[in-house]
């Protein structure tokens, strides 16, 4: 858990831009070496932190402050060695960025389409007669109509994600060298 705290914590410091301050804010609250944290950074970090739902938040605070410090000593440390420059590091902030934002789009797209998405009770007879046939279910319709509703709902949305990924690909201009492919 304690692990938990920092990862979060350290994500939240290369968030807030942590890098080298130029010129020193006036409401600078803590500085390292050559990096600042305005009074702003310090207060957003803390709260989205796991520190800001503790009752004490004099102590929780204070103790926020302390790993803050903690975590900034480990990420002057670790560039000075160079850790920030490795590729191997580099690779894995490339995956976790890409993975994010396929993430947050993804998530943008699907609320889009939910919320214009309507599915009439003509289709979710269908659904549920289909299921009947199938022999998925043998209550009624009305006994299973919010089951039925939310599943009608999923598989539309994944037939429109997928017609929007089509979508996306027919407007793209693909090449893929096959040749180079060919298991080895």
């Amino acid at each position: 858990m304690k692990l938990k705290y920092i990862l979060c914590s350290l994500l939240s410091l290369v968030v807030m831009g942590c890098g080298p301050q130029p010129n020193k804010p006036v409401d600078v609250v803590l500085t390292v070496n050559d990096y600042t944290i305005t009074k702003n950074e310090f207060d957003d970090g803390f709260a989205q932190s796991a520190f800001s739902d503790r009752e004490d938040k004099v102590k929780a605070r204070s103790e926020y402050l302390d790993n803050l410090i903690n975590q900034k000593l480990i990420l002057l440390d670790a560039q000075k060695k160079g850790i920030d420059k490795d590729q191997a590091f580099l690779k894995s902030i490339e995956r976790f960025w890409e993975q994010s934002l396929m993430t947050a789009a993804l998530g943008i797209k699907t609320q889009e389409i939910t919320k214009s998405l309507v599915v009439s009770d003509v289709e979710l007879r269908r659904f549920y007669e289909s299921m009947v046939k199938d022999g998925i279910t043998t209550k009624s319709y009305e006994d299973v109509y919010p089951q039925i509703q939310w599943q009608a709902q999923k598989q539309m949305e994944t037939r429109l994600l997928d017609e929007w990924l089509k979508g996306l690909r027919n407007k793209a201009v693909i090449s893929v060298n096959k040749d180079l492919l060919k298991a080895q």
